[in-house]
């Protein structure tokens, strides 16, 4: 195997001379559920409302970031069939623990630049959730929010923005979240939301609400 010398540089600005200039913490507000819950919506009138209060924050969306960094080996392929299938993602257990793996490294970086993250992803499992907890929170406890959009199953089946849960009930694709593939529900999140009984902007305050109260954002 070849021998790596990788060093850890540090910066010049320190993360908390970001977080003077911009007057918050940065953060990670994860939004975890299942399809069809809302994740992408509430997520966007948070970043939407929190804009209008002066907040830097930015939105880092699953099906946005499967365009790019966690692209899928068919996405890839003009790379070339090996490079497709040794960088490229899908939706196996072993693929989407990368695709969080991954993610959480991305928004690490943009909570130390001191904005509000706001990450919707399905994020099925625990554990993977877990890990990304315990990496943003290496340095500061508290800069981990994980929010549990929770919408019952057949909610998400009504709504089914991008047809998914109908192909797979017909069997047209597998492993679909809550159907032939399992969504770990959060024990212990932060801020549980009942999406499918108010309103995305009512749940968009209920998030703002504990930024607020736990002094990551200002009144």
């Amino acid at each position: 195997m070849e021998e790596t010398h990788i060093t850890w540089h540090d910066h010049a600005i320190t993360r908390e001379q970001r977080e003077r200039l911009n007057g918050h913490r940065g953060c990670v507000v994860w939004f975890t559920g299942l399809s069809g819950c809302g994740k992408s919506t509430v997520a966007n009138v948070v970043d939407r409302k929190l804009h209008e209060r002066g907040v830097h924050t930015f939105v880092l969306d699953g099906d946005n970031v499967r365009h790019g960094l966690n692209a899928s080996p068919q996405m890839l392929a003009p790379l070339g069939e090996a490079y497709a299938q040794r960088f490229g993602l899908g939706f196996s257990a072993d693929d989407r623990k990368e695709n969080i793996r991954r993610v959480g490294a991305v928004t690490e970086l943009f909570a130390a630049a001191g904005l509000v993250t706001l990450v919707a992803f399905v994020s099925p499992y625990r554990e993977d959730r877990a890990s990304v907890r315990e990496r943003v929170e290496a340095l500061r406890e508290g800069d981990f929010v994980e929010v549990f959009v929770d919408a019952p199953l057949e909610v998400c089946e009504s709504r089914d923005p991008k047809g998914l849960y109908k192909k797979a009930r017909a069997g047209e694709i597998q492993g679909m979240t809550g159907i032939d593939a399992p969504y770990e529900f959060p024990e212990s999140p932060e801020v549980h939301l009942q999406s499918g009984k108010q309103t995305p902007d009512v749940l968009a305050d209920q998030v703002i609400d504990y930024l607020v109260s736990a002094g990551i954002v200002s009144r």
